[in-house]
């Protein structure tokens, strides 16, 4: 990849020049009082940016699937019962996680490209009792956008803890953690919060800490396990230090600054200008032919796509789209990979980004054979973009 190469998958995404200097700055101790401040106010954005001003946030040097199980591991006791909304590849990490820690797993399934409705989940809750229900936010493989809240209020009803899957979701998609009820919002730092990989991020609710610590066995991760970082998150958030194992120093400090151009975009306004870049996406693409993955719109993410080769294209699409300078994904979900193609956009895109991206795709796509009038699909996002009323979450 070129310096001038787009990067433009589901993750890493681009990243605003100040995260990054924060990021190359001369390394300071994690007890030095700067350092310590930084953290304090790291933590303090991300409740702000979780919309959980009740929560209990925790940083921690890791990745997504360890803030995956981050929240397994404390909230899961061998013989646990725990329901999974499963919308594809991610969901099906989530259950394995819940198996190794002893949970006996129950999935709600829907074709691939779909969600379970609300209401075949909660019959599911209704058949309990479970301990946790986890639903994965947007599911990086696909691209399908679950119903959150819907799912999450139905398992406050039956008094089931919930643990949402936002690591292709937080900062880009709509939640409101604490308005909705849900228990534990986890994401990663490299997607919509617009940091380099190496951050698992976690706002906890205190009613999961309530379970958490009435738990009758031993957390069996000694690295996840809840009781050696909440000492840490609690002293660096009243500016004392603390030491369990070392933070990332570098990426928390970018983290701080990138959680602070977040607020001041606004959590709203930051919700709606994703929407309204996914639909210029969106209207490139059916000006292009190209099928979505996700079979309906309310099931359709806002911070990727997840696209069908047309007939007569293969997977070299995606290398015909990077040497028109543009970074796209191929697939993931073990049933359809070698047949779709994914595009991220989330963090700093604008219209700048996506005219660039839809301009690649569609280039890349007349090479390839694939019939389409030049100039479509820029003209159909540039539309898209000019309208500017807002679009429906």
């Amino acid at each position: 990849m070129s310096e001038r190469d787009l990067l433009m998958i589901p993750g890493p995404v681009e990243f605003d020049p100040e995260v990054m200097r924060a990021l190359g700055a001369r390394t300071l101790s994690h007890l030095d009082p700067v350092f310590i401040a930084t953290f304090g106010r790291a933590l303090q954005r991300l409740r702000e940016v979780c919309l959980a001003p009740s929560a209990q946030p925790f940083i921690v040097a890791g990745t997504g699937t360890l803030a995956m199980e981050l929240a397994v591991a404390n909230l899961v006791e061998p013989g646990d019962r725990a329901l999974v909304v499963n919308t594809g590849y991610f969901s099906d990490r989530m259950a394995l996680i819940l198996s190794r820690h002893g949970a006996e797993v129950t999935q709600v399934r829907a074709p691939v490209g779909e969600t379970p409705s609300p209401e075949a989940v909660a019959q599911a809750l209704a058949q309990g009792p479970y301990q946790v229900m986890t639903v994965t936010h947007v599911d990086t493989s696909t691209g399908v956008r679950a119903p959150a809240e819907a799912l999450v209020r139905a398992a406050h009803r039956q008094g089931v803890l919930s643990v949402v899957d936002g690591v292709c979701a937080t900062a880009g998609e709509t939640f409101h953690q604490d308005a909705w009820g849900a228990d534990v919002y986890l994401t990663g730092s490299q997607k919509a919060l617009g940091v380099p990989p190496g951050l698992a991020l976690l706002t906890v609710s205190p009613r999961a800490l309530a379970a958490w610590r009435a738990r009758k066995h031993p957390v069996r991760s000694f690295y996840a396990d809840w009781a050696e970082w909440l000492p840490i998150m609690e002293a660096y958030e009243a500016a004392k230090p603390a030491y369990f194992a070392t933070p990332a120093v570098n990426l928390i400090t970018a983290l701080e600054v990138s959680l602070g151009q977040i607020l001041r975009e606004g959590m709203e306004a930051r919700f709606a200008r994703h929407r309204h870049m996914a639909r210029a996406f969106r209207a490139a693409w059916r000006a292009l032919g190209l099928k979505s993955l996700p079979t309906s719109e309310a099931a359709t993410a806002h911070t990727l796509s997840a696209l069908y080769y047309p007939d007569g294209v293969d997977a070299s699409l995606v290398g015909r789209v990077r040497g028109q300078g543009v970074v796209l994904a191929g697939g993931l979900h073990p049933e359809l990979k070698t047949r779709y193609f994914r595009v991220g956009h989330m963090n700093l895109v604008g219209p700048g980004e996506v005219l660039a991206t839809v301009g690649a795709v569609e280039r890349a796509l007349i090479a390839a054979g694939h019939r389409v009038p030049p100039g479509a699909a820029v003209s159909a996002a540039q539309a898209a973009l000019v309208d500017s009323a807002p679009a429906p979450d």
